[in-house]
């Protein structure tokens, strides 16, 4: 048996990784039709491909029997997750934390930038020929409150800091003390909600946070606020959103929806007062260099037995949970 190691990346692209393994590429092809790369009982670490098809990204996992690492491209891994039990016990599951901060906050600064300033309007404006101008809400003198507060939720609040908010409010799942202030449990986050204009969800898709901004959650936002979701569609209840943004209680941005990809026809294309982009916060430019540098540190280790990376959980172990690495 070799030691194989499937990248969605050409091996030959990425400089750096350590002699030994027998590197394949392997992406899923277009319509995930591409042949595996070798014997899946002869991979040892599993790079699940980036921007796939769910069945592409989890197809192989039944046939890969010996494989001892599956390590994700992505933060979240609700995907992978999803389908893990096929997979025998002792295999570790790593996400992709350092790899997509920079431009998932950026995404969420964009988002909550261009719809307190009216940037939509301002675009449907340009294709009339149409000039108006109004006044429009500045994120300045603002109280934002961030729920998710790991590394995403952290590099979305080092992008707010030049921006003159009046407060920043952080949520995760256990409290805690950071430089920049008290990090709030989630038991804490109904009484925080009717003070934000701005709320902000970077929390991983789990069973607890599954439809998390329902109906109570959305109810308890002030008249006017703007929810930005760079996290889960479904982090959102769908059904209990469009009632208020139909009613113009508030407003919200959307990079992820539920469901995803949104269906042409789906009511929250048109409904007042929303923002989408269709879920781009990690593939930019950032992305290529961050991850060939993540694998090649994680490789570095996987060769050298040294403790691996960004690790969610091993599989069979009696600690393993279904929580992201970045402390949500």
């Amino acid at each position: 048996m070799t030691a194989d190691v499937w990248l969605p990346i050409p091996p030959e692209e990425i400089a750096g990784l350590p002699a030994g393994p027998n590197y394949l590429f392997w992406d899923g092809g277009e319509d995930g039709d591409q042949p595996f790369p070798g014997d899946p009982a002869d991979c040892v670490m599993y790079v699940v491909p980036y921007m796939k098809r769910w069945p592409v990204k989890v197809g192989p996992l039944e046939h890969l029997r010996n494989v001892r690492v599956i390590q994700t491209l992505t933060a979240g891994v609700d995907d992978v997750l999803a389908r893990l039990s096929v997979v025998a016990p002792g295999v570790t599951l790593c996400n992709a934390r350092g790899v997509h901060e920079a431009s998932t906050a950026e995404l969420a600064l964009t988002l909550t930038l261009a719809s307190l300033r009216g940037i939509p309007e301002f675009v449907r404006a340009q294709q009339r020929e149409h000039w108006q101008g109004a006044f429009y809400p500045s994120l300045a003198d603002k109280n934002v409150l961030i729920v998710g507060y790991g590394s995403i939720g952290a590099a979305i609040e080092d992008r707010l800091a030049p921006f003159e908010c009046a407060r920043v409010a952080r949520v995760a799942r256990s409290a805690r003390t950071t430089e920049r202030g008290p990090v709030h449990p989630f038991t804490e986050l109904h009484a925080l909600l009717p003070e934000a204009d701005v709320v902000i969800l970077s929390t991983p898709l789990t069973e607890t946070t599954h439809h998390l901004a329902g109906a109570d959650f959305l109810a308890r936002m002030k008249d006017g606020a703007l929810l930005v979701n760079v996290a889960r569609g479904a982090v959102v209840d769908t059904k209990a959103l469009l009632a208020e943004l139909e009613n113009g209680r508030i407003t919200a941005a959307l990079d992820v929806t539920d469901p995803e990809p949104l269906p042409p026809g789906h009511p929250l294309w048109h409904a007042p007062g929303v923002l989408i982009s269709p879920h781009v916060g990690g593939p930019t430019s950032a992305f290529l260099p961050r991850a060939k540098r993540l694998l090649v540190d994680q490789l570095n280790r996987f060769v050298n037995r040294e403790p691996l990376r960004n690790v969610i959980l091993t599989t069979g172990a009696a600690s393993a949970r279904a929580a992201d690495a970045t402390d949500a």
